[in-house]
């Protein structure tokens, strides 16, 4: 069954349009409710949800609309606050809820807001289960015969102590780390990791106000993080993303490493070890060929999968692997976490970082990447890929060109209205080249705004 409203990371568009407002999120809670109703199987949890959301001006409408459609069912509402997604992922399992909702728009602008759930196992909902919910939703907003209130719960307790147990007790002294918490739900759980393990922590991105999520800080911008260690000394640079499920790191000297990096440092230190399953890490089509590369050369292999954590963490299970992420910093360690978790991503480079006692300019060596050039440009529609005039052809040339030496990937936004270009060749120029014939097709072929 095709989905209409759930893209790559559950339903997502700015606050206050057709989707993301408070009539829709409260039918939408109601179609998760029946949903819940129908897998559940007895327990404690089976009439309970939880819900966090981020540090966004909507988040709470949203909350209390979805909270307000999971009670006129018979769904209790638990609200968890703001919190990181990982940290809602973890609750769900710890209380045996039958399910978890997370309000995030995650690296989005402020503007923005977005729904997202995740099963009693705390993985997200697979495809054919969020179309399934889609199908439950009711024509109108539903009415409320049975309103319960949003009950409290204490979200971050366990989530901190979990993660602070990653490393020995006071390890980071002597560290100076700068932090970017983008304003977002990690404001109140990465700092108080880091200090308590002992580090001296510089923070950007940590006076959210309900508008500034995402604004100039985060993930998505490490400009002035980098800056900020080159100026302090520090030992490195975290950026989390709105949601926290996010991770980028910046090294000593002030460069920017992304999550194929992360993945390529973790998983050459668990071949190196013997420790990492089955031999094997899982990423997505957008991953640099040089992560094949690396992990080929450390006595492993890669396999990709389609782009979003999710299908990563599919092909985890389907793998057997315990390790997968993604190039834009979802990094997840399944042994520890059913999804993304940029702080535990941070913390597991950390350790390395203490084992080997190298610097992380020094082993961010294990991989060499590959030139590659992206674009992003905004549609008006996204009409089947397939059947334009022009652009499928300029992709097969394309392909053929570079051969073994390099790749395409031409795919539309999950989650917003743009189509996105990548190439990866031998030199920069035969990319610059590669990605200015394919923006020109797509423009030929598309409304480009």
């Amino acid at each position: 069954m095709k989905r209409i409203y759930f893209g790559t990371d559950g339903v997502r568009g700015p606050y206050g349009g057709p989707v993301i407002n408070e009539a829709f999120a409260e039918r939408l809670g109601a179609a998760a409710g029946r949903f819940a109703s129908r897998i559940s199987h007895g327990g404690d949890g089976v009439h309970r949800v939880l819900i966090g959301r981020d540090t966004r001006s909507s988040g709470e409408s949203l909350m209390d609309a979805v909270a307000a459609g999971l009670a006129s069912v018979g769904v209790d509402a638990v609200s968890l606050g703001v919190l990181p997604t990982p940290a809602v992922a973890a609750a769900v399992v710890r209380e045996r809820a039958v399910l978890g909702v997370m309000i995030t728009a995650s690296h989005n602008p402020a503007a923005d807001n977005g729904i997202k759930f995740f099963a009693a196992s705390g993985m997200k909902l697979t495809d054919a289960q969020e179309a399934e919910i889609e199908s439950l939703l009711p024509e109108t907003k539903p009415v409320a015969l049975q309103r319960r209130s949003l009950l409290g719960a204490e979200g971050l307790a366990t989530y901190l102590e979990k993660v602070r147990r990653l490393l020995p007790a006071r390890a980071l002294s002597g560290w100076k780390v700068v932090l970017d918490t983008a304003n977002g739900a990690t404001c109140t759980t990465s700092p108080v990791v880091l200090r308590e393990l002992g580090a001296q922590v510089e923070l950007i991105g940590g006076s959210p106000d309900g508008e500034n999520i995402n604004d100039g800080v985060g993930s998505e911008h490490p400009e002035k993080l980098a800056a900020r260690v080159r100026e302090t000394g520090a030992k490195l640079g975290i950026a989390h993303d709105g949601d926290g499920d996010r991770c980028i790191l910046c090294d000593e000297r002030g460069e920017v490493l992304d999550g194929d990096e992360i993945l390529a440092i973790l998983a050459t230190h668990a071949l190196a070890k013997g420790a990492l399953a089955a031999k094997t890490l899982v990423v997505t089509v957008q991953s640099n060929l040089g992560v094949d590369a690396a992990i080929r050369a450390a006595g492993g292999r890669v396999v990709r999968t389609a782009v979003g954590d999710r299908y990563v963490l599919e092909g985890m299970l389907l793998e057997r692997a315990t390790l997968g992420g993604e190039s834009s910093g979802h990094v997840i360690c399944s042994e520890i976490s059913p999804t993304g978790d940029g702080l535990v991503a941070a913390l597991k480079v950390i350790e390395v970082m203490l084992v080997t006692g190298k610097p992380l300019s020094e082993l961010r060596g294990a991989m060499a990447k590959f030139p590659q050039g992206t674009l992003n440009l905004k549609v008006r529609e996204k009409r089947e890929l397939a059947k334009l005039p022009h652009l499928p052809f300029a992709i097969e040339m394309l392909e053929k060109e570079l051969g073994q030496e390099g790749r395409v990937l031409v795919r539309y936004s999950g989650t917003e209205a743009k189509i996105r270009l990548l190439v990866e060749g031998p030199t920069a120029e035969v990319v610059r080249v590669g990605l200015s014939k394919l923006e020109a097709m797509v423009r030929a072929d598309l409304e480009v705004l």
